[in-house]
């Protein structure tokens, strides 16, 4: 079993050829390499994942070498339907079942007990795993003619902004995976919940595309909340998500200040704002982020924004965040992560 700490993990392989750009209708060649061992760019509809067979201890370990992810932190496993559960949880409890029924196919990832068949370094040596079934046709039919559960975490470098486009992966990891298949931009734009659902109360340990809100009213009860901690999960670490451009949360009225003090040092300056929040004008050279109104529409467009200010050379990005309300808890996590001290 794999030690809980970093860990190593061997460098990364490279494809003597381009990536394989494939288009969403080529399911049995994606089938075909994820069977064979290969990585291949996944499209879902929360975020693009970077799958491999979950069964296949090298093909798990080639995921954590192409992202410089640390062994140790937990991959979630995606399943092509419902009724897989049992087959790689066995006995799960009433709590993961009402879940997976209520939820499933959907942004949320049960934490249960691991069952045999799935490779250590998915779980960190740990005797859990992470299990959901995504709602995005391309996924589900890809992992139901590979055969095989799919190790999937976000395609991009550990601890980066997560990708919501093939052409994301492909920036992000070039020649590391052999082939990502186009399912067009992710509907949903942030990660699935995580629930961990082995004692007397469920814990929510990652908001994502399911509110918790809505997790509740199915369980009838309270969600226990840890907002970070050790990696039980995907996306425990304090500093993640990150772009290359400093991020601050401010409150819409300090950005007027905040943005003539940024400026006033030489640096580009971009702000992230819905729009109106902001009283004054701002400067003709501040980059304007708007987000949409709707939080449905900012999560679908969070990692696209964050992207955008490194593309256009933002040296410090100012966010007004939304409540944590809904999906607004999600962003929120996200952006909170994307502005934390960033890790060595």
């Amino acid at each position: 079993m794999l030690a809980h700490g970093r860990g190593r993990v061997s460098p990364a392989r490279r494809y003597d050829r381009p990536v394989l750009l494939l288009p969403p209708n080529d399911i049995d060649r994606a089938a075909a390499l994820l069977r064979t061992g290969e990585l291949v760019g996944l499209p879902t509809e929360t975020v693009y994942g970077l799958a491999a067979d979950a069964t296949n201890e090298a093909a798990v370990r080639a995921i954590f070498a192409a992202k410089g992810r640390p062994l140790g932190h937990p991959v979630i496993v995606h399943l092509a339907d419902v009724e897989e559960l049992p087959r790689w949880s066995p006995q799960p409890d009433d709590d993961a079942l009402r879940l997976a029924v209520a939820f499933w196919p959907g942004p949320l990832t049960l934490v249960v007990r691991r069952g045999p068949g799935i490779a250590d370094a998915v779980t960190g040596g740990r005797d859990t795993v992470g299990l959901r079934v995504p709602d995005h046709a391309v996924a589900r039919a890809v992992i139901r003619a590979a055969g095989v559960p799919v190790a999937a975490p976000s395609a991009n470098r550990f601890g980066r902004v997560s990708p919501t486009t093939a052409a994301d992966v492909v920036a992000e990891l070039g020649d590391r995976v052999a082939a990502v298949i186009d399912g067009g931009p992710c509907r949903v734009g942030v990660e699935s919940t995580i629930v961990e659902v082995l004692g007397d109360r469920p814990v929510l340990l990652r908001p994502g595309g399911v509110p918790v809100e809505v997790i509740e009213e199915v369980l009838g009860g309270p969600v226990e909340r840890v907002a970070v901690g050790p990696s039980r999960a995907s996306g425990m670490l304090a500093s993640h998500y990150a772009p290359a451009t400093a991020v601050t949360l401010v409150d819409a009225t300090a950005i007027g200040p905040r943005v003539a003090a940024a400026r006033a040092t030489g640096r580009r300056v971009g702000v992230l704002a819905p729009a109106g929040s902001v009283g004054a004008a701002l400067p003709g050279d501040v980059v304007v982020l708007d987000p949409p109104d709707d939080l449905a529409a900012y999560a679908a467009t969070l990692y696209r924004r964050l992207r955008d200010a490194d593309d256009r050379g933002v040296e410090e990005l100012f966010v007004v965040p939304p409540p944590p309300d809904g999906l607004g808890l999600a962003v929120l996590d996200r952006l909170r992560k994307a502005a934390a001290p960033r890790s060595a």
